[in-house]
């Protein structure tokens, strides 16, 4: 008993299946690539070769994902099953409710191209969608708040980019969300919601970069409104942001959402409190949830800081010369390398298209991949800390520097730094610890 299998793949679409995952003994695999002709129509060289082969030698089944591989229209698939079965091959489509040696399912034939005929329609357009790629086009559908589409690429709309640019400001300025959202709402009177807000930070349209449905991303296909030095900072207030308790990273307290108490593990809130016909305040830092009784005490808000501040002027730079900065920059320069080699794969493109030895669509669809690939490594690239993090922490290990801030200033610089602050109670003493976050 002979059994073969054909494949038909769009390379843009979908990856060619593995030979083993037919599961059934298969003595030979035709494959054939889609690739677009300036007809529209695709070539298979190797089904023709399979019916060749098939008219010479006896072949007892021909395995098939689904029929609409056998042709671009519904009369093709129609004409090629007619052809294999009047040469007694027996046809299973492994993704589709067809073989031809059953006869209740053979009525169903009819249905069966009725649904080849929508599929072929989809793959057309998806078909239209990866050409698009292929030439670092935007998608379809609306561009993003700032942009305008032009022909192939987006462009910078002059008159909505402004907010969102003072939106990026004031979100790399004070490093909330919420805070950038209500911005927004009261300079320009732009409502958006935070969740819309969130996606304007991480779209990678702003930092532009085309991002398509399938995750793969373009770098540098338009101008872009935020720099890669602002979208890594961003990156980075997002990753240190996500680690705090909902709505503290808007908190108007610099030291809301990092302290927690060591006897009770419980985050600590800030809480006011006044006396009567009294304008004066009183700022306590109490847990939010304490199991104990009696509860563990509050500690004033100003003592914690002072001591906050102290601390870290003490140990951040003993922490960062801890860190293992010659390891850091081979990672750094690894990833610049890797970065180089493609960038120069992708220059030497044009020239194997003049001497005949790539056809332009095979170019343009490796040219396609290296810069997919050349997106992913300036995504790692952009994760790793600032080189000048040593300079940083000598800079703000004066104390005049700390309590020259306003609190939303001190805020985001104490999350830059902090992961955490733990509240070491000795009796009716406590002491605090302060954990880094590298």
């Amino acid at each position: 008993m002979k059994i073969i299998a054909y494949t038909y793949t769009e390379p843009l679409l979908e990856s060619s299946p593995d030979r083993d995952s037919w599961g059934w003994e298969v003595d030979r695999v035709y494959q054939d690539l889609g690739k677009s002709e300036s007809s529209g129509h695709a070539r298979r060289s190797q089904l023709q070769q399979l019916l060749t082969d098939c008219q010479t030698e006896s072949v007892d089944y021909l395995l098939i994902r689904r029929l609409e591989e056998l042709g671009d229209t519904v009369e093709e698939v129609s004409y090629r099953l007619n052809e294999l079965e009047a040469m007694g091959v027996a046809i299973i489509a492994t993704e589709q409710p067809y073989t031809s040696e059953n006869s209740h399912l053979r009525a169903d034939l009819l249905k069966l191209l009725h649904e080849i005929q929508r599929q072929q329609h989809s793959r057309r357009i998806r078909q239209g969608h990866a050409r698009n790629r292929l030439d670092a086009a935007p998608p379809p559908g609306k561009p993003p708040y700032g942009y305008r589409r032009s022909k192939d690429k987006y462009v910078v709309d002059r008159s909505t980019s402004p907010v969102v640019k003072d939106f990026f400001e004031n979100f790399l300025l004070y490093g909330s969300l919420r805070g950038s959202v209500r911005y927004l709402a009261k300079k320009y009177g732009k409502k958006i919601s935070v969740t819309t807000g969130r996606r304007w930070l991480t779209n990678p349209v702003y930092r532009g970069n085309t991002a398509y449905r399938n995750s793969e991303i373009i770098s540098d296909t338009h101008v872009p409104i935020i720099s890669k030095e602002e979208a890594a900072q961003v990156d980075r207030l997002l990753r240190r942001n996500s680690r705090l308790p909902p709505r503290t990273a808007s908190a108007p307290r610099s030291l809301a959402g990092l302290v927690v108490c060591s006897e009770c593990q419980s985050h600590m809130t800030v809480t006011r409190v006044t006396q009567r016909h009294q304008d004066k305040e009183y700022l306590y830092l109490r847990p939010i949830s304490c199991p104990n009784r009696p509860k563990c005490r509050a500690i004033p808000y100003q003592d914690i800081l002072e001591r906050t501040i102290a601390t870290v002027c003490r140990d951040l730079p003993l922490a960062v010369a801890g860190m293992n900065f010659p390891q850091l920059d081979a990672i750094k320069n690894s990833l610049g390398e890797a970065i180089a080699r493609q960038q120069e794969i992708l220059e030497q493109l044009p020239a194997l298209v003049e001497t005949g030895i790539l056809d332009t669509e095979t170019a343009k669809l490796r040219a396609y991949k290296l810069r997919t690939e050349i997106s992913a490594l300036q995504a790692k690239l952009a994760t790793l800390p600032p080189v000048n993090l040593r300079s940083v922490a000598q800079a703000v290990s004066i104390p005049q520097f700390w309590l020259d801030l306003s609190e939303a200033e001190r805020r985001f610089y104490f999350r830059e730094f902090i992961r955490q602050i733990e509240i070491i109670r000795q009796n009716q003493e406590w002491d605090l610890q302060v954990m880094f976050i590298f």
